[in-house]
């Protein structure tokens, strides 16, 4: 088996994404991240988005290119506690999931979405996105390939 070039992990909000099981056209599984001993269960594609976004938001990286806006004021301290990185990347890349892994790699947060690229790791391919949205979308499309993989001509990956 030859060695897998695009698994690494590269910047510091890195999120392993463990596809555990497929059901009524969504997903089930794990997220791993530096900043948690733990996994996160996720239950849905749109959970993963805002366990995501809320990650990045602590992070305060990368920074949005839009703040949130608020229209009353907002009590209590406005400080952020720092998250502090508590997993090496060795061990990151030791999760994996039941039916496929993805490294997703955030590196920028502008027009109200998420640009970056998305490592599948069983197949050792990585892609660019521009949008939440379009990076979903690759997700979905991989993970059809492992559920059904006759289905190998609308396979983008």
């Amino acid at each position: 088996m030859s060695e897998k070039t695009q698994s690494y992990i590269g910047v510091p909000n890195a999120v392993i994404w463990c596809v555990d099981d497929l059901y009524e056209n969504n997903m089930k599984g794990r997220m791993y991240c530096s900043y948690y001993t733990e996994p996160i269960m996720i239950d849905s594609i749109a959970e993963l988005l805002r366990r995501m976004d809320k990650l990045y938001n602590d992070l305060n990286f990368p920074f949005p290119g839009n703040n949130e806006r608020h229209y009353t004021k907002r009590r209590g301290s406005t400080v952020k506690e720092e998250l502090e990185k508590v997993v090496e990347d060795e061990e990151l890349l030791t999760r994996h999931g039941d039916l496929g892994t993805f490294i997703i790699r955030v590196q920028h947060r502008q027009h109200s979405s998420w640009q970056g690229r998305i490592t599948w790791v069983e197949e050792d391919k990585t892609l660019y996105f521009r949008s939440a949205l379009e990076m979903m979308k690759l997700i979905e499309e991989a993970m059809a390939t492992v559920q059904q993989p006759e289905d190998e001509d609308k396979q983008t990956w």
